[in-house]
């Protein structure tokens, strides 16, 4: 946590109705005439965290965090019975949109990683001419492999035992088959206790891999995994709406922004070979690589990087960098 500024709060924040019965949490700290970055959470259903503001310099950034629709502070709650079938790639580009006009900003940063590099990606993608420049970290492009490698087994190899604990709440059946699948028949079916144990297992499969040495168990509510197991897994049924290798074919839209682009060696979350996908797509970002680190944002050399490149776009003149380190 040294690399990373000290906690600040919130000087505004709100709800924005975005439509389809949806209100999306959104707050905005550091200086309110500073250079507009948006931080865009993981998962999807991650929700914000205070500690996500401490990427950026107060001073020099007005620091724009938001919860996507169905999580977090938003309204509904998955929980509270959020309608899932209004949640999908296109609506929470809209939104951002929506809340980019609502708080009077022209154009922002787009920071985000893991998830938040996929919407990310997605939104640039949409409209680069609202984007000064993106940072990005752990990349998911969402690609059929990507899910496959962290959902259906590729990991295994490495978490074995943690592997059983995520296959647990699934019958012995349906064992061989798409995992997505049978966890979004448990997670969306009648049984709420059997949601809540598939949602449970599901996120401490995430908390156990996302670091490159082992962390103590988190302390993540009920209420928090049921949003993050949910919508992840509602987005990854549907391939994230997305259509295959899109945000590669796209980045054309793109090319012009200058980017960083940062990467854990051993991050099997969302592993390298990504990143190094997008940035051979994509030359002109700026690719670099944290050999000693996995996938979380807040391990040490993820965080340092991550600072750096916010420290340097501060005051950036938009030249695109390029190359890898």
């Amino acid at each position: 946590m040294a690399a990373l500024y000290p906690p600040i709060e919130p000087h505004a924040r709100g709800h924005l109705a975005v439509g389809d019965g949806q209100e999306i949490y959104w707050e905005s700290s550091g200086n309110p005439s500073g250079k507009p970055v948006l931080f865009v959470h993981g998962g999807p259903g991650g929700g914000t965290a205070p500690a996500q503001r401490r990427f950026f310099d107060p001073e020099r950034y007005r620091i724009i965090l938001f919860d996507q629709r169905g999580c977090g502070q938003s309204r509904p709650h998955i929980a509270d019975g959020a309608d899932l079938s209004v949640n999908n790639t296109a609506a929470l580009i809209a939104d951002m949109e929506k809340l980019r006009v609502h708080l009077d900003v022209e154009r922002w940063q787009i920071f985000g990683g893991s998830w938040g590099s996929t919407l990310g990606l997605a939104y640039a993608q949409s409209h680069p001419e609202r984007v000064t420049e993106l940072v990005l970290r752990g990349i998911f492009l969402l690609r059929r492999s990507e899910i496959d490698w962290y959902y259906n087994g590729g990991a295994a190899h490495i978490f074995p035992d943690v592997w059983e604990r995520y296959l647990a709440p699934i019958p012995e059946a349906e064992r061989s088959g798409d995992l997505v699948a049978a966890y979004h028949r448990l997670l969306t079916g009648p049984d709420p206790a059997a949601a809540q144990r598939a949602a449970s297992a599901w996120t401490a499969w995430e908390n156990k891999t996302s670091h490159l040495l082992p962390q103590q168990d988190s302390d993540q509510t009920d209420r928090f995994a049921l949003a993050f197991a949910t919508i992840e897994n509602h987005y990854f049924v549907h391939r994230g709406f997305l259509d295959e290798g899109q945000l590669l074919t796209d980045v054309g839209a793109i090319r012009d922004i200058p980017a960083v682009i940062v990467q854990g060696r051993y991050d099997v979350v969302c592993p390298m070979r990504s990143a190094w996908d997008l940035h051979r797509a994509w030359p002109e970002a700026e690719l670099v690589i944290v050999d000693n680190a996995g996938h979380a944002s807040l391990e040490p050399g993820i965080a340092e990087a991550l600072v750096t490149a916010t420290d340097a776009f501060a005051t950036s003149d938009h030249a695109t960098r390029g190359g890898h380190r």
